[in-house]
């Protein structure tokens, strides 16, 4: 089961996504794909790790090649998030078509993980004009996001904290 959940910044997005996980009953697996690269990078994977601390999460930081994750047969992985990894995957050499890449990828993970839980966010929503470089980063994100919640079974978009089910049944834990 794959379950998309959306939002802008910092508004709730990886405590839903954690108590979804939670509430599963399976085991547990975090996939981080943020590079720690600088001071407020380390302090948001220093404050998503202590969200899950002491919650059964084992950590796979998995910033490219997200298919390749090595997540457990029928785990519940939590994918943190997909903004990251198109980042990673555009300035990364290895690159081509990085949208087809990370669906396919999720798609891998699916067909291992019992539930994969993918973290993204709604961008462009400003009507800012942007450098190219992040043009199409803004178009490659909608690209991805409408891929995956078409193939969702389960879409959340978070809004100042609150879960509101865009596609699929809202789950008890919310």
């Amino acid at each position: 089961m794959l379950t998309l959940i959306t939002g802008g910044g910092k508004c709730g997005k990886s405590r839903i996504a954690e108590a979804l996980a939670a509430s599963s009953g399976l085991p547990l697996c975090y996939i981080a794909t943020m590079q720690p690269f600088g001071p407020e990078a380390e302090a948001t994977v220093a404050r998503h790790r202590g969200q899950r601390a002491g919650r059964g999460f084992k950590t796979i930081e998995q910033y490219t090649d997200i298919g390749s994750a090595p997540v457990a047969q029928g785990c519940c992985a939590l994918l943190e998030d997909v903004g990251n990894l198109l980042a990673n995957e555009m300035f990364s050499a290895r690159a081509v078509r990085p949208a087809d890449k990370i669906v396919r990828g999720v798609r891998e993970l699916c067909g291992r993980a019992a539930s994969l839980i993918a973290v993204t966010n709604e961008v462009g929503c400003d009507g800012f004009a942007y450098p190219p470089e992040t043009t199409e980063y803004i178009a490659l994100m909608g690209e991805i996001n409408r891929r995956l919640a078409e193939e969702a079974e389960l879409v959340i978009e978070a809004v100042c904290g609150i879960p509101l089910v865009l596609k699929g049944e809202r789950p008890k834990c919310l």
